[in-house]
Parts: structure tokens; sequence; C-alpha cells
């Protein structure tokens, strides 16, 4: 796919900004100019939020024991620092230094988990307290920050003078660094958890109160600019909401501790936050997978949900996050119908427009792959194909594309550089159906094409008819010599047992409350082919995918039918009458 002259410029500004922040990062880790830094005085922390993070309490017996597992790695010390110890993996790192475990030595609650916490972070302070290269990272320096004041009560109860007075200077320290920093962080979510734990440091924290006013203005800026009107991030990462809610609602709580009246765009950023929970959860409360989704964390979900006083029904149009949501009975499904995120917050962007997963009653039926909750880089590019999505891949080719490796993917990562442009949307409720049209030109350049998407939800919720059709741009036929070569693809969740019929042109499904689903592709053939869904919580799981293959010249349009089928009840024959056809009477979609 060709990369247009305006995302090359917006690119190259990107890269321009980046190293600027990349430099002056590198110039402030000098040792001539640390003297910057040198902490006001600081005596006591006046609050301590409260850490929403699900603990484990049988963790502190491991760490105790220099056992430290994260991000699927372990790592035992021996003895030595887990500071000092090469790190197996940079989400291992990421993590350790974050300090986000210290909440699982405050659920064991003891004085020997008291005593381990004080050790470890002593062993930090006098190991990478002046700096260190990724651990003063303005990301992780932020998790850092929130983490030492949140789980403070754990460290400094019975502390002695000494490592009270120490501790103090090394957070004052550090906060500075960040307020300092902050225009290094990277744009989206990290930034934004810069400005909260700033805002954390302010209220919490003796001798911050004058940074009051422009730190409310950072974390106002941030909230306007990442939570969409809909609720959703500008990322378009349907996790990156649980992971901001568990830090804005302690954040909420400590303005009123404080007797500070909390800005309306925290107020109104949680309100409209807090209905997009709903709006992304299958009926066994896991989220879709889309741009970037891995493993629901049900825990912290749950945790997060009882703060929602509200508790109302999902809206279904989310049109600035660009998804949509269908819902009759216990049949559910929700599309994404948005075009790539800004190129500055794509890097986990996927390329994977006019997508959708549906699921009946607790059971996922038609998925995403989604992305690991471990070893992320390893699948990431994989998960971001169009072909890990369950929508139409060209010529096996990807409808965005992505910046390529290289020297520059240390400062910006791998953004998406071009995609759609344009996805229209038109939703219809005819009674006994709820229609969704769509379409998007993320083909138009290379192939010509605009991949066009009906879906249709029967008011009883035991049947989802849907239409695929590829129209060339012009309207005079798809560009000679272009390839056409389609894939329909529907990847199916691991729990879901698929045989594909003896005709070919259907599957049946059996879920596993031995509900049985029929797929129905009608005149098309049909392919079972092995998949893979990595969003498990256990790690990536084999499974399958229906897949109809075939070329747009000779077969612009592909009808297909999932239906719910009586236990005991023979699938559909060949011959029979077909299913209901999407209703044609409404004008094409226009682009």
């Amino acid at each position: 796919m060709s990369v247009s002259v305006a995302e090359r410029t917006k690119l190259s500004m990107l890269l321009v900004r980046r190293g600027l922040r990349h430099a002056s990062g590198r110039l402030n880790a000098h040792p001539l100019l640390r003297w910057r830094f040198f902490p006001a005085k600081t005596d006591r922390l006046v609050i301590s939020p409260q850490d929403l993070r699900t603990a484990d309490p049988t963790r502190a017996s491991e760490i105790y024991a220099g056992r430290f597992a994260f991000a699927g790695k372990v790592v035992i010390c021996d003895g030595r620092s887990p500071f000092e110890m090469t790190p197996p993996s940079d989400e291992w790192a990421t993590l350790l230094l974050g300090f986000g475990w210290l909440r699982h030595l405050r659920a064991a609650e003891s004085a020997i988990t008291r005593a381990n916490a004080r050790a470890l972070m002593d062993e930090w302070i006098s190991l990478q307290g002046s700096w260190h290269p990724l651990g003063w990272r303005p990301d992780i320096l932020a998790r850092r920050i929130m983490s030492w004041i949140s789980q403070a009560p754990l460290a400094l109860q019975d502390a002695d003078v000494h490592f009270y007075r120490r501790f103090l200077r090394s957070l004052t320290r550090q906060v500075r660094t960040l307020r300092h920093n902050f225009a290094e962080a990277r744009d989206g979510a990290p930034r934004l958890q810069a400005a909260i734990a700033l805002m954390y440091a302010t209220l919490c924290m003796a001798g911050q109160t004058r940074h009051l006013r422009s730190a409310t203005k950072r974390l106002e800026d941030e909230l306007e600019w990442q939570i969409l009107p809909d609720g959703g991030h500008v990322s378009r990462n349907p996790g990156v909401l649980i992971e901001l809610l568990l830090d804005l609602l302690p954040l909420r709580q400590a303005f009123s501790a404080r007797n500070v009246a909390p800005p309306a765009a925290l107020l109104n950023a949680i309100d409209r936050m807090m209905p997009m929970l709903r709006f992304f959860r299958h009926g066994d409360g896991n989220f879709a997978l889309f741009n970037g989704m891995g493993p629901t964390a049900a825990d912290q979900l749950a945790t997060i949900l009882a703060y929602d006083d509200a508790r109302g029904t999902p809206v279904a149009n989310a049109p600035h996050s660009g998804y949509q949501r269908l819902q009759a009975k216990t049949m559910l499904v929700i599309a994404d119908t948005g075009t790539p995120p800004p190129l500055a917050v794509s890097q986990e962007a996927h390329a994977g427009c006019l997508a959708f997963e549906f699921s009946a009653n607790d059971h996922r039926i038609v998925v995403n792959c989604g992305v690991p909750a471990n070893n992320r880089e390893s699948w990431r590019q994989v998960a971001r194909a169009t072909a890990a999505h369950s929508t139409v891949t060209f010529n096996d080719t990807s409808s965005c594309t992505f910046l390529e490796g290289g020297a520059f993917k240390n400062l910006v990562g791998v953004p998406v550089l071009d995609g759609p442009h344009r996805v229209n949307v038109a939703r219809e409720d005819h009674g006994d159906s709820l229609v969704l049209r769509t379409s998007h030109d993320g083909y138009a350049d290379d192939f010509g094409i605009i991949h066009q998407r009906s879906l249709m939800l029967a008011a009883n919720g035991l049947r989802l008819d849907g239409e695929d059709v590829f129209m060339p741009v012009h309207g005079d036929g798809l560009r000679p010599g272009t390839p056409d070569e389609f894939a329909v693809r529907f990847h199916l969740h691991p729990t879901v047992k698929a045989n594909r019929l003896t005709d070919g042109h259907g599957v049946m499904l059996v879920l596993p409350n031995r509900e049985v689903w029929t797929f129905d592709a009608h005149a098309d053939q049909v392919e079972l082919e092995e998949s893979v869904f990595l969003a498990g919580l256990d790690g990536p799981r084999r499974t399958v995918q229906i897949v109809i293959f075939g070329q747009a010249r000779r077969v612009p349009r592909v009808h297909w039918t999932f239906a719910h089928t009586s236990t005991g009840q023979q699938p559909q024959r060949r011959g029979e009458p077909a299913a209901r056809k999407l209703p044609r009477d409404e004008p094409e979609l226009p682009l």
C-alpha cells in the first residue's frame, strides 16, 4: 500500500519531535546537570490513594525468596538484588522497575513483608536512584511514582527515620524529574499516565501544592485530547480504558480527600469512559479484541464497574471511537468501523477495519486473534495484520501500512502509516432485524476495490446474515491486470468445535453448552484452516477459522449466515430455501 505525502510529512514531524525529546532525556541524564533536580524539602506524605489493582498475597513469599516472575519470565536472584540482574525481556524489566508488585507485599501484611519492601526500595535507590536508562524513562518513572505513593503505608510503617528521609528524598527527586521531562513521555496513554502521576504527587505530598495549577492543566489537556466524546480512547484500544480508570478513580478520591474540587475534565472523562466498558463486553465478561486488546483482567474490570453508579445499557453507536454494537436478545455483534488512530498514538492499532466479533449468551463464537498478555513483541505484527481479524483480506495484504523496522523503531515504535481514509456507516432498525451497512477504502489505491459489508441481526437473536461486496472504485470494473483474490475470514473462539458439512458450503459449530449453530456460505465453498487465539488467559491457543476464498471479478458479492440450530435438528440441506436476503431497497453507501 502506498504512503501519501501527507503521511510521510506526519512521520517526519513525529520523528523530529521524538528525537528532540530523546536528546533532551539523554542531556538530563548527564551527571553535570543532575544538580537541577536536587529535591526541595518534603517532610511527609499527606494521603495515600488506594491501589485498585488486584493483589495476590501468595506472591509475597516468592518475592521474599528472591523469585521475581513478571511477563511470563522468572528470575531467581540467589541473594543478589533484582536490580543487578540482567532482565530476560524488556517487559520483565518494565514491570520490575514500575514497582507495581509492591501491592502483593502489602496484601500479605506482615512485619516481614514491610521489611522486605523497604529493603528492595532501598536497593533501588542505591543502585538506580541517581539514573538508569530504562528505569527513569517517563512511563516507568510515572508508574513507580504512583506505586510508591499508593504503597507508602507498607514501606513507612515501622520505618526508621533514616529510611523515611531517604524514601522522601528519592520520591521528590523522581517527581521533579518527571515534571521536567513530561514532554518526553510517549504520546497517548503513557503521557496521560505521567500527568496522573504528577497529579498524585501534587495532592499527596507536602510541599507540592504550589504545582496544583500546572499539574491540573496538564491533566485537563491530556484528558480532553485523549478521551473521545463517546468515552473511547484516541488509540482505539479498548484495554486502555481499564488501565486509565484504575488510576483515574483513585485520583478522583484523592481530590475529595484533600478537599480540592476535581477538575470538570476529570469527572466528565470518567463519566464517559464507564459506559464504554460495558460497550466492549461480551456476555462472558471479556472485551472484544480490537486494536491491541489482549486478555481481559476480569478482576480489575469488576473492581472498576463497582464504581459505576449508573449501570445503564451500553450505547449502540460509538462513532468517535469507530465501533458499532448490535444486540438482540442474548446475541451480540461488535464491529470495528473506524479509521486508524492518529499516527502518534497508532503503535498498537490493528488493520482490522470492518472486522466483527459475535457471541451468544455467555459464549464467544467469532473473534479476532487479539494479542497475548506476555511476549507481545513476538506476535505483534502478526496480530496486527488484517488476516488476524474476522474481515476480508485482499491479495494477502493488510488494509493498513505499518512502519517497517529500522533505526527509527526505538523512537516511534511501529505506527500505522496509512490505511482506510473513509469508513461509511449506516444503521437501520427494520423491526424484525437490525441492519448495519459499512464500507472502507483501505484497498482503493492499491487494488481499486471498495469493501462493503452489511450485517443483519434478527430481532429474535437466533440469526446473523452478512454480505461482503467488492465494488470497483470508479464503477467501470477493476483495473486490468490488478490482482483480485479475496479471503473472507471468521476466526472462531477455541471453545467452539467446528465441523465442515459434506456439501462444502457450511460448517456446524458446537458451543461448550452443547448449543449448535451453523455457518452457511450459500453459493460459495468454505474451508476450515488453522488459526491461533492469542488472547487466552493461559497464553496463545490453537483454534480454527472459516474462510471463503474467491476472486472479486468472478464473485463480487459473498452472502453468509450464522444461525442457531435446535439440539438434534439437522442443518439445512443444499437446495432448501436460502436465508433471508439483506434488504436492497436502500441506496448504496457513497464513497
